[in-house]
């Protein structure tokens, strides 16, 4: 697969005001044609000092009936999403304009070499790590790491319970709002069993939803209400990252980099 790191390395070579030179960082061309696009990889002269600079190799890396011109403005550094939209396309080569009017795009597309981080949260309430991940995916933020994400969703209210943690999440009976009389099947976690011990004794059975104790798959990223957790490194004989349950967006960016980090030097 060939997407190039940055937008700058990609020009459009629809005219020629300067000739047969071309701007010193690019290393790939768009070239309108009669039929559509083709695209070419280009060396600009490294002898050269100026902004513009001669071309001393070029060849087609793509030609018009491989490549296909995406009609839609796009995040350009939602990098995974774009690799799926050019596989979506069918098509050798797939060409797209971002927000900002630059340009990419991506040839022989291949998400194999993308690392897959698992994502482990609960609903209901939202699922506020899983959310927040989309959320700054489809802002490009992550388009460096070369990374896609796998959501791991529990929902909580398919189990059969008594209790539930709290009323945040629209459970009629909760741990954090009524009382418990003993013997109940309660859904939570060490901090819910926490409570229900030290405030009713030990009579009762746990059905623990925490998103830690669910973890199967690494590289992973989960939520979990103990603060004592958070950090990077191995849980349960996987690595990953464990952030508090309020925890920020910027906390949960620095999580994700961090831990990716720490798998690739591993």
């Amino acid at each position: 697969m060939i997407f190039p790191e940055k937008c700058k390395y990609v020009g459009m070579a629809a005219t020629r005001p300067c000739g047969d030179r071309v701007y010193f960082l690019s290393r790939y061309l768009v070239h309108p044609v009669g039929e559509g696009h083709e695209v070419l990889e280009v060396t600009p002269d490294p002898s050269e000092k100026g902004m513009m600079r001669h071309i001393i190799s070029s060849w087609v890396i793509a030609e018009p009936g491989e490549v296909y011109r995406y009609p839609e403005k796009v995040q350009i550094h939602d990098r995974a999403r774009l690799v799926q939209l050019a596989l979506d396309t069918g098509y050798r080569c797939t060409i797209f304009s971002g927000l900002d009017e630059h340009m990419t795009f991506v040839l022989d597309p291949d998400l194999s070499g993308l690392l897959t981080v698992h994502v482990y949260d609960v609903t209901p309430p939202r699922p506020s790590l899983s959310s927040c991940i989309r959320e700054l995916e489809a802002c490009g933020l992550f388009g460096e790491l070369n990374v896609t994400f796998s959501h791991h969703i529990r929902d909580i209210s398919q189990v059969h319970a008594d209790a539930f943690p709290c009323r945040a999440a629209g459970f009629s009976r909760t741990l954090d709002a009524d009382a418990m009389q003993g013997g109940e099947r309660v859904v939570g976690c060490m901090t819910g069993s926490q409570v229900y011990t030290e405030c009713y004794g030990k009579d009762f059975t746990l059905e623990n939803i925490c998103p830690v104790e669910a973890i199967e798959e690494e590289p992973f990223i989960a939520r979990c209400c103990r603060s004592e957790r958070e950090g990077v490194g191995e849980c349960h004989s996987r690595f990953g990252a464990i952030v508090f349950w309020g925890a920020t967006p910027t906390q949960i960016a620095r999580a994700i980099h961090g831990m990716v980090s720490g798998w690739r030097a591993r």
